[in-house]
């Protein structure tokens, strides 16, 4: 259309300007230029309205084909919508069904848990009476009752831990059993100690009876005096030819045994002459406490020692332990504690000092309350000893636990060189009393039909009724006597338990 248009501006713009120009020239063209003109503009307009006819129809062809896109994807999406619809109705349906199913069993587990709480308490009802008529029956109230039954599984727990124990026991004795006999038999083996036992000699011999009167002095003034300046008690009675010191500390019963002495064979005794030769004795002791801690680092090969430690090494060699003279029984230790370092091979040097020390606090147990394990460790401890050194003295005796490999091997050569035969001795009244009370405390137990304490008290045999006890119940007996006996007595070296279940059969030939 604007074609149209603007062809029909051109040409009017035309013949106005031809018109113009031509004026007189071009009046006889004018009628046909009209009527190429209308020609023109009706064609132009035929063409114009085709082109609007054909545009119209192209409009109606894309709005149709988009309508039907749009209705076909209408449709496509109603369907859709319609699936998930009957989808969602169905799962509606489904959880209504569910939701049913849920409230009748809801209502049936109601119903059984009513049920079952009948129950209960009818079983309740049933189990009180039942209890009753036990109670009346067995004449056992059912505390009494669950007490046996807890003693019962109690019995039955130690029997299977027993043979827990037995298995664990045996696999371990057969790794361990070899090389540990093998350890200790050579360190005992290498060492070299008599078996003679030594003792602090508290009896003077004197020369003849007239000495005690002249000891006694006028109205007593010399044996006050020395009793005075000795710091002990001289004990004057009618053993011939003898008297006897009496004191608890062994040094100051030493000096008064050379001061004695001396005098006895001086002659002159009196009081100025006494503390005269009181005082040298007690040099002459300080010199002997010197050179015997001197003489126990150098036979053990340990010199860096404090001076201090040194003297208190001295001191043990007037202590004694069962018999046994402590400075010798430290040192032997000493060796045997470096030979089983040695087969271990852990520090030699390490574990000898140890066990050289472990033992200095009975040089002051009568000075000091308390343990000499743990006195002796606060010793070494004051003169800067080294941890581990300090750790294996406390624990030599168990009043620590042991944690280190020195502790073990300290406590270790400690009851060996302590249990070696002759090495101690002890009274005969602490003998017997201790031999009874091994006998009473097996005798303890339920079982036990006969005990016998043998071989100096170092196994004690306990012979059970075959009847009540079983082998399992056997090994926990004698489990149990060991532990009682640890707890309760004090005694040199290790014992034995041997717990002994013998059946007889007899039957005789008519």
């Amino acid at each position: 259309m604007e074609i149209v248009v603007g062809l029909i501006l051109g040409l009017v713009a035309g013949t106005g300007i031809g018109y113009v120009v031509r004026k007189s020239m071009a009046e006889k063209e004018v009628a046909s230029a009209e009527n190429r003109a209308k020609t023109l503009v009706q064609d132009a307009q035929r063409e114009a309205e085709a082109v609007k006819r054909e545009a119209l129809v192209e409009a109606r062809d894309e709005a149709f084909r988009l309508r039907s896109e749009a209705e076909a994807d209408l449709k496509t999406r109603r369907g859709e919508i319609e699936k998930k619809e009957d989808r969602i109705s169905q799962r509606e349906s489904a959880l209504d069904a569910r939701v049913n199913s849920l409230d009748r069993k809801e209502q049936a587990i109601e119903a059984k848990e009513a049920e079952i709480q009948k129950i209960r308490q009818e079983l309740d009802r049933v189990a009180e009476r039942a209890r009753t008529e036990l109670e009346r029956v067995a004449g056992m109230t059912a505390q009494d009752a669950k007490q046996a039954l807890i003693e019962q599984i109690e019995d039955e727990a130690k029997r299977d831990a027993m043979v827990i124990v037995r298995d664990v026991e045996a696999q371990a004795r057969e790794e361990a059993d070899k090389r540990a006999r093998k350890i200790i038999a050579i360190a005992m083996q290498r060492i070299a100690s008599d078996l003679t036992t030594e003792s602090t000699v508290t009896t003077i011999t004197l020369p003849n009876d007239d000495m005690k009167g002249r000891i006694i002095g006028r109205e007593g003034r010399n044996i006050r005096a020395f009793e005075s300046a000795t710091g002990t008690n001289l004990i004057i009675d009618d053993t011939p030819e003898a008297v006897v010191l009496s004191c608890f500390d062994p040094i100051r019963r030493e000096m008064a045994r050379l001061t004695l002495e001396k005098l006895i064979g001086d002659g002159r005794i009196q009081p100025a002459r006494i503390e005269d030769i009181h005082e040298k004795s007690q040099a002459e002791v300080e010199r002997e406490i010197r050179e015997g801690g001197e003489w126990a680092v150098l036979e053990t090969g340990i010199t860096d020692m404090h001076p201090e430690l040194v003297r208190v090494l001295g001191r043990l060699k007037f202590r004694t332990s069962y018999g046994q003279n402590v400075l010798r029984h430290v040192v032997e230790a000493a060796h045997i504690a470096g030979m089983i370092a040695a087969e271990l091979g852990t520090d030699v040097q390490l574990a000898k000092r140890c066990t050289l020390l472990h033992d200095i606090g009975k040089a002051v147990t009568h000075e000091v309350e308390g343990s000499h394990a743990l006195i002796g460790a606060e010793i070494a401890r004051r003169l800067k000893e080294s941890p581990a050194v300090c750790h294996a003295i406390e624990a030599h005796h168990g009043e620590v636990e042991q944690r280190t490999i020195e502790a073990v091997i300290t406590q270790t050569a400690d009851a060996i060189s302590g249990a070696r035969p002759g090495a101690r001795r002890e009274s005969i009244e602490t003998y017997v009393k201790r031999l009874q009370r091994l006998e009473e405390i097996a005798m303890e137990f339920d079982g036990v039909d006969k005990v016998y304490a043998m071989q100096a008290g170092r196994e004690v045999r306990v012979m059970v009724k075959p009847t009540d006890v079983d082998d399992l119940q056997a090994e926990v007996i004698a489990r149990d006597v060991a532990k009682k006996i640890e707890e309760e007595l004090q005694y040199p070296g290790q014992i034995r338990i041997t717990v002994i279940r013998e059946t007889r059969s007899n039957a005789y030939a008519k």
